[in-house]
């Protein structure tokens, strides 16, 4: 039993981290295709929120596996709220305290707050859904 929650913990993961790639490119695009017809920041501001909605289809469906609510869709941005804020702080630790340089520190952010991701990912949907039968 023990195995098979492994198992399954490790497919969320890697699942997790397929949509996470999945939704940088869609962004991504979505920003470069748009911000040749508007402007930049608008482009972005859009693309940001499309990426907050895919990454609630996504993870709610395929990681989570729970049914959407509209509750759930409200509060699922505060995750990245939180990601945010966590990411500002560790930043500007690493730039202005550890003297690392700023091309490289954004990086070394991602990667230190996956785990925080996905545990707001999934405290945010078990609580605010129902898991599909």
């Amino acid at each position: 039993m023990i195995a098979l929650k492994d198992n399954t913990q490790v497919r969320r993961w890697i699942q997790f981290l397929i949509g996470g790639g999945l939704n940088t490119g869609l962004t991504y695009c979505l920003y470069l295709m748009l911000s040749y017809w508007i402007d930049y920041q608008v482009a972005y501001a859009i693309a940001y929120a499309t990426g907050i909605v895919f990454a609630y289809v996504f993870n709610s469906k395929v990681v989570f596996k729970v049914q959407q609510s509209w509750i759930g869709m409200a509060i699922y941005p505060s995750i990245y709220l939180v990601q945010y804020l966590l990411g500002a702080l560790i930043l500007n630790l690493l730039v202005e305290h550890l003297h690392l340089h700023k091309v490289i520190a954004p990086i070394l952010v991602i990667l230190l707050l996956l785990p925080c991701s996905y545990l707001l990912n999934k405290f945010v949907l078990k609580v605010t859904h129902k898991t599909k039968p």
